[in-house]
């Protein structure tokens, strides 16, 4: 029989794509390590990953066992957290899942006004690249609660919290942003050359169906990872991007545009089942927290 503990041990392996690095994760030996996942692949018959000369891969067997893996550790957390609750060991933990942008965006403040209210409660926060990597692990029990632009085709209870409008960042000396007008027409930056994102990063397809909406494909500058160095690097002169308003600094050293048509996208909070009394909490701290940052505008998402 599997043990969680041996599912813990695959799950770490396939999330650090090492056997060394899971292994200092997991504060255990690489060999003890290792007997563990071949014994798993044992019990289960086939091999659950591929050992290449510099990284370690699940195979097709693996990825299908692994969102059962987690779903099944997640499940176990919360069921010992329910018990010391009840036991009194502790307060409670609430688990959040999101995208990149919402954690630079409505989630700091709301976090910080929970945080003082809550003292009592620690928060768990899991961050992904994509909206679909965002609904996907929470199918898998990965947390309580997720943020993050509306999922497709979810059958669990769902949160509207508001509408976040998209901006166009471009350096402060750019001729875009000197002639006196906040406002940008979105085709006449098709001869620019964008500040773009990763395809892993959701704001890829946010950018590149506006554009395309408008006649256009973006050409390319450079392409980053995280959605706070774009609108950073697009103050720095590089071309423009396309990033929510809500999570530009107050002290960002570029110029801000807004882009016409529109380009909005609903955000929702949202969970597998009926949430618990700390998920409902703080999903009322949300609608609270983000009503600075979000509007009310009935918009069609991105």
């Amino acid at each position: 029989m599997v043990t969680l503990r041996q599912l813990e041990y695959l799950t770490a392996v396939a999330d650090h794509a090492s056997f060394t690095r899971a292994a200092e994760a997991l504060h255990v030996t690489q060999p003890a390590l290792s007997h563990q996942i071949r014994a798993v692949e044992r019990e289960i018959g086939v091999p659950l990953l591929e050992r290449l000369p510099r990284t370690v891969q699940p195979t097709a067997a693996g990825r299908a066992m692994l969102g059962h893996a987690r779903a099944a550790i997640a499940r176990t957390e919360t069921a010992v957290g329910a018990a010391r609750r009840v036991a009194g060991l502790v307060a409670g933990e609430l688990r959040l899942a999101t995208v990149y942008s919402v954690s630079l965006g409505i989630l700091p403040a709301a976090l910080t006004a929970w945080s003082r209210d809550h003292p009592d409660v620690d928060v768990r926060l899991y961050e992904h690249r994509h909206a679909n990597e965002l609904a996907d692990a929470m199918a898998n029990g990965q947390a309580d609660l997720a943020i993050g632009p509306e999922p497709a085709d979810w059958t669990g209870p769902v949160y509207p919290l508001g509408t976040e409008e998209f901006v166009v960042a471009v350096a402060a000396d750019d001729p875009l942003a000197l002639r006196g007008s906040t406002e940008i027409d979105l085709r006449d930056l098709a001869q620019k050359r964008w500040v773009h994102f990763t395809p892993d990063n959701g704001l890829a397809d946010v950018l590149n169906k506006a554009c395309s909406r408008v006649g256009f494909q973006p050409s390319i500058a450079v392409r980053t990872e995280q959605t706070a160095s774009a609108p950073l690097l697009a103050a720095a002169g590089l071309g423009p991007t396309l990033v929510p308003a809500n999570v530009i600094p107050e002290s960002y050293p570029g110029a801000l545009l807004k882009p016409r048509p529109l380009i909005s996208r609903v955000l929702t909070a949202y969970s597998r089942t009926n949430p618990d009394e700390l998920s409902r909490a703080f999903v009322a701290e949300l609608l609270s927290s983000a009503a600075a940052k979000l509007t009310a505008i009935e918009a069609p998402p991105v």
